[in-house]
């Protein structure tokens, strides 16, 4: 049911997008009286799941669940309808229009992705508010695993700012620490800055970016259910936690980490109770839950929420839409970097569902969908033929020359990047089968 809900919220992000940013390509193209003959999500190979023609256009769905087109009249596009091109121009179709209009009709479709994700931040503002953990507010500093140590960070570290900037919402800190050259934390009282080192980087990518980094929690227990291990050994709420096995700890994840590598055996956990040391005997499981919680009373001044208004949300929402944009942009900068070899670890539509919520959360569907938006525009604007971008490439050039390519160019760079683009996905869907199988 899990894997159903995720591929649902996937699917209907994906629709969504689609048709909003063929929408983006149609209703210019309308406009300007150019005929459209197909609008179709989805891909439509050999046959569709439905259509229905309406005036001059058939709008269908296809049965390849990977994006959607329009099929515009006397344009050079996937389709390479070579025998509508021998034909002498129409009116009506899309060569015959003006070098402007043609640019109008191909910008359309990123114009409303980047519009669209810009209203889907807005209204969230507006709704939810910004929810968020105060990095200012984690007094007790940071706590990493052995890859985060590996970058240069230790337990406690403060993060004061990452390539001089600021740190404000710790949920930026592990993407800005991967893109990142240098770190400044705080550290004993003193600050200290460091730089941040592509082969560590590298092993923070291998483990998924997962717990290499969070905001460090005493250990202190604040519920002991019923029916577990640590009920019945004697511990209580509000234990504080100083050692096990006589190893002393200091934070909760350390706490974690030692009832998940003791399985299936006796830990001796040293609890400071009303000022007194209790050494308590506790069995771990199969399951490794012995059934405590944490003291969230210590850690809930860590989240803040800012509201905003309805004036207020949409520059806001303009600045969170262009800060997805540059973030989609510098992270090309480990995708292509050879040490930190982060081409392998990009997702297709097999590896996206899987971080889809395990359960239908509107909250991520729109957030998710707001950043999805913007990097489909940003992607179709790479100059690539086959791309909105490779159009609209070649349509400056006619503009700044007042010369058109030839046909025959247009389809030859449309086949390159064609084949460039399946190549592509090729390759994404291999990574995404082989982490499938081999995890």
């Amino acid at each position: 049911m899990t894997t159903f809900i995720q591929i649902a919220q996937f699917v209907f992000i994906i629709s969504v997008l689609v048709i909003l940013h063929e929408l983006g390509h149609f209703i210019p193209a309308k406009l300007f009286k150019t005929k459209v003959e197909k609008f179709y999500l989805f891909f439509d190979y050999k046959f569709s799941l439905f259509k229905k023609k309406i005036g001059d256009t058939v709008y269908g769905i296809g049965w390849i669940p990977f994006g959607g087109y329009v099929k515009i009249a006397g344009m050079i596009d996937e389709s390479m309808d070579k025998e509508q091109m021998k034909l002498p121009p129409k009116p009506w179709e899309f060569r015959s229009k003006p070098a402007w209009q043609r640019l109008i009709i191909m910008i359309g479709g990123v114009t409303v992705n980047f519009f669209l994700a810009w209203f889907i931040y807005s209204a969230m503002l507006l709704y939810y508010g910004d929810t968020y953990i105060d990095n200012s507010k984690l007094k007790y500093g940071v706590y990493v695993d052995e890859v985060g140590e590996k970058l240069g960070i230790q337990k406690g570290d403060k993060i004061i700012s990452i390539d001089g900037k600021k740190l404000t919402k710790f949920s930026d800190a592990p993407i800005n620490i991967l893109l990142g050259d240098a770190m400044t934390v705080s550290r004993n009282g003193k600050n200290i800055t460091f730089p941040l080192k592509d082969e560590a980087k590298k092993l923070v990518l291998n483990q998924q970016g997962k717990r290499f980094i969070s905001p460090a929690t005493p250990p202190v227990i604040g519920e002991v259910s019923d029916n577990y291990t640590a009920k019945k050994s004697g511990l209580l709420a509000g234990d504080e936690i100083v050692s096990v096995n006589q190893k002393p700890i200091k934070y909760w994840n350390e706490l974690v980490h030692s009832i998940r590598t003791n399985k299936n055996k006796n830990i001796v956990l040293t609890a400071k109770r009303k000022a007194q040391l209790v050494d308590i005997i506790v069995k771990v499981p199969d399951s490794l839950v012995i059934g405590i919680k944490p003291d969230f009373s210590l850690t809930e001044d860590f989240v803040v929420t800012d509201k905003y208004s309805f004036v207020n949300s949409i520059p806001k929402g303009l600045t969170q839409t262009i800060e997805a944009l540059t973030m989609q942009v510098r992270q090309f900068k480990l995708i292509f970097n050879k040490k930190t070899q982060g081409y392998k670890h990009v997702k297709g539509p097999i590896g996206i569902v899987s971080v889809m919520s395990p359960t239908w959360d509107w909250q991520f569907v729109w957030k998710f969908m707001a950043m999805f938006s913007v990097w489909l525009a940003f992607l179709n604007l790479l100059p690539i033929p086959a791309l909105d971008g490779g159009h609209i490439v070649f349509l400056l050039y006619e503009m700044i020359s007042g010369r058109a390519p030839t046909e025959k160019v247009l389809e030859y760079a449309q086949i390159a990047g064609f084949i460039f683009i399946m190549g592509l996905m090729a390759l994404v869907f291999g990574s995404d089968i082989y982490h499938l199988i081999f995890g």
